[in-house]
């Protein structure tokens, strides 16, 4: 079962970033832009993980940590705009698990959750390696490494980029869109077509047939998805 992260922000173009950003770690994202709705949303879906932003139009984020935190030891990471040590010092204080200043790069931000993860579980390996399809197609995620039926497939960096985003998300459809913020980040300067060009590469290097795919996947009139079985 995928891990349940709440993300509260009252930035909603961050928002969504951020949440992009996680769905390629193939975590489970909620999101609140205000106190209210992530405190009922807290409730409902029991996360186990916190994105908390400090300054929000309703409940401050120290108030939402604390009240979070006479029930709930989840880990909390805290967003804030204020860059003083007395604000960090307050907000690990309260009871927040790590700090993180605006402006960030959403890369740290996703290090950080998987790190703070690693240790509130006792140091639980997490998966770095996916095997689909009876070992017919091998990621090796840390390494950069990819096989096909045991013989490595030289992709470049952004087919990679891709590839990973796919596979970590079976059966998701991403829009040409959704692919270029997740892989290659929300300020590409690129054309959502670029997508097309390296699906293309890739089913050259990975499919069987590349004119009838059985990993990457059109779905007409939206995008693409992956059909791999692990």
């Amino acid at each position: 079962m995928n891990e349940k992260i709440l993300v509260i922000d009252d930035e909603i173009n961050l928002l969504n970033v951020i949440k992009d950003y996680l769905l390629i770690e193939s975590y489970d994202v909620y999101t609140a832009d205000n106190g209210k709705k992530a405190l009922q949303l807290f409730e409902e879906i029991d996360p186990d993980f916190i994105i908390l932003d400090l300054m929000l139009p309703d409940i401050s984020g120290e108030e939402i940590c604390k009240i979070i935190r006479k029930e709930s030891d989840v880990p909390i990471l805290m967003l804030t705009a204020k860059s003083s040590e007395d604000d960090k010092v307050t907000g690990l204080y309260i009871g927040a698990d790590d700090y993180l200043t605006k402006p960030f790069s959403p890369r740290e931000l996703v290090g950080r959750v998987r790190a703070i993860l690693r240790r509130s579980r006792g140091n639980a390996a997490i998966s770095d390696v996916l095997v689909f399809n009876s070992n017919d197609l091998y990621i090796d995620i840390p390494k950069h490494v990819v096989k096909k039926k045991n013989e490595v497939v030289n992709l470049t960096p952004n087919e990679f980029k891709v590839l990973l985003t796919l596979a970590q998300n079976p059966h998701k459809v991403y829009t040409r869109g959704q692919l270029v913020s997740i892989a290659f980040g929300y300020d590409f300067e690129g054309y959502d077509r670029t997508v097309d060009t390296h699906i293309k590469n890739l089913r050259q290097k990975i499919e069987n047939n590349a004119k009838e795919p059985q990993y990457i996947v059109t779905v007409h009139g939206v995008g693409y998805k992956f059909e791999g079985e692990r």
